[in-house]
């Protein structure tokens, strides 16, 4: 077997007991064509050196990795599903197939989706379509680029099979994809216990979030408050991240937002075609609750549902107290994310959220797509001959443009060289906004042409190295 020393197996959920999730089998799938495979990220795990036989057997059949979990698990949870409680959930089509540790001691996860039926399938077939496979992959490396703390899309495998969706054209090419994280520890998660008054297995869920991925609140004489306060912090990191890279989740349900603050499982997110506050990602989110200025709000609610689980183990008012801390971390990540994103120092406070509003107000009255400003601006008026010279040199005129670039020209750039790299030769900026997702399935669909999709990784990877945006928090790069 082709392993190197980098992989390093730990099954650490497993020990958690069976309360937790049940042992599954995959699916048997006809087919075994290989569509992606993450190499900026295998080798950080030590599978960089798995030829195509041992990648087939243990990422399409699903065969044990060694010294890891004999047997893939499907998670239980609950949720609140665009807030109402549904206690039917838990994993239905994918399962945790192993887990191991980084260079850095994390614990990883590998997950699936669309790896076949389980007990908590709720009569569907377990599967997962090809083009919802390429959108998770398109959406994790968009937001791999743009700073975003998130899963990675880690391989895919076109599985041959035809399969019937009310929202695609059917029949639809089927697929298994294979997702690195940080924890598919759920709100929902706690939530299940709780509604089950199984105050052991919240304690047993609150010894294992600490000691796997919150090790420094180890002795915390409250461990269900110090608990809270560490996930608040970082889904408050997270939401403002969203935020500045345009981003609309879509679902975020209580299922769907983990403990360790790391975006995750894609379904109908998008990219802001332009700015618009009350813009959707999901068709049947017909109130807009997670709509693109409301995320904030969803993640705080979500948060709340944590509070309310801990309450069975912890103290009200220390959770209460931990919940207060989010509007205010909200506010000052927000304004770190933006000015990540503009390549900007800051320059106070007040000044920075003048940047911020005005850029928003910029952007309201441009109708430009997010990312054209973010590329040609980066680093702010160190861009100034590039931006006036380019094809959007027309859209930086007039009062709201101006008041933004006073507010950016108040601010310095953090480290400048950056804008030698390759990317700004580039007069399109790169940007992931519906259109372009459909055009790239589309080549897949109609001609089986992968090239449109291989072009956006690329094109994504470039951004991705010529911003150099990194991760300030829990996160793990290659």
């Amino acid at each position: 077997m082709s392993f190197s020393p980098a992989y390093r197996p730990d099954p650490a959920f497993s020990k958690l007991g069976d309360e937790f999730s049940d042992p599954v089998d995959p699916a048997d799938f006809p087919a075994a064509i290989e569509r992606f495979w993450n190499d900026r990220w295998d080798g950080a795990i030590g599978l960089d050196g798995l030829n195509a036989a041992e990648r087939e057997a243990h990422f399409q059949r699903f065969e044990p990795l060694p010294d890891n979990q004999p047997r893939p698990r499907a998670m239980r949870y609950h949720g609140h599903q665009f807030r109402t409680y549904n206690p039917d959930l838990g994993d239905g089509r994918g399962f945790l197939h192993a887990q191991l540790r980084d260079d850095a001691g994390r614990l990883l996860d590998l997950a699936t989706k669309g790896s076949g039926q389980t007990p908590w399938s709720r009569g569907g077939d377990g599967r997962l379509t090809l083009k919802g496979a390429v959108r998770e992959v398109l959406a994790a490396e968009m937001l791999e680029a743009l700073g975003v703390q998130t899963s990675k899309a880690f391989c895919v495998f076109e599985t041959g099979e035809q399969l019937a969706r009310n929202d695609e054209p059917s029949p639809t090419r089927s697929a298994v994809l294979t997702r690195l994280g940080h924890s598919h520890l759920r709100i929902g998660t706690f939530q299940r216990h709780a509604s089950e008054g199984a105050s052991d297995r919240i304690d047993a869920l609150i010894s294992h979030a600490i000691e796997h991925y919150y090790p420094h609140l180890a002795g915390e004489a409250d461990a269900p408050a110090a608990l809270l306060s560490a996930v608040v912090e970082a889904n408050a990191r997270l939401a403002a991240s969203w935020m500045a890279a345009g981003f609309v989740h879509g679902v975020l349900n209580t299922d769907n937002i983990n403990l360790t603050g790391e975006s995750f499982d894609y379904g109908p997110w998008r990219f802001l075609p332009h700015y618009e506050p009350g813009f959707t990602a999901a068709y049947f989110d017909e109130q807009g609750l997670y709509c693109f200025a409301r995320q904030p709000e969803a993640v705080f609610w979500a948060l709340q549902q944590l509070a309310n689980a801990l309450a069975l183990v912890g103290e009200r008012p220390s959770l209460e107290a931990a919940l207060n801390t989010y509007p205010e971390l909200y506010r000052t990540a927000l304004l770190e994310a933006f000015l990540s994103r503009f390549g900007l120092a800051s320059a106070g406070e007040a000044a920075d959220e003048v940047l911020v509003r005005s850029f928003l107000a910029f952007m309201e009255a441009s109708k430009l797509v997010w990312e054209a400003p973010m590329h040609d601006w980066f680093c702010g008026d160190a861009s100034a001959d590039r931006a006036l010279s380019g094809p959007r040199a027309a859209a930086y005129t007039g009062p709201e443009f101006e008041a933004w670039r006073s507010a950016f020209s108040a601010h310095q750039p953090v480290r400048p060289e950056r804008l030698s790299h390759a990317l700004f030769e580039r007069q399109e900026a790169v940007a992931m906004v519906i259109d372009q997702v459909e055009a790239i399935w589309a080549g897949i669909a109609d001609r089986d042409d992968w090239s449109g999709f291989a072009d956006a990784i690329g094109s994504i990877r470039l951004a991705g190295k010529g911003f150099d945006l990194g991760h300030k928090r829990v996160g793990f790069r290659p």
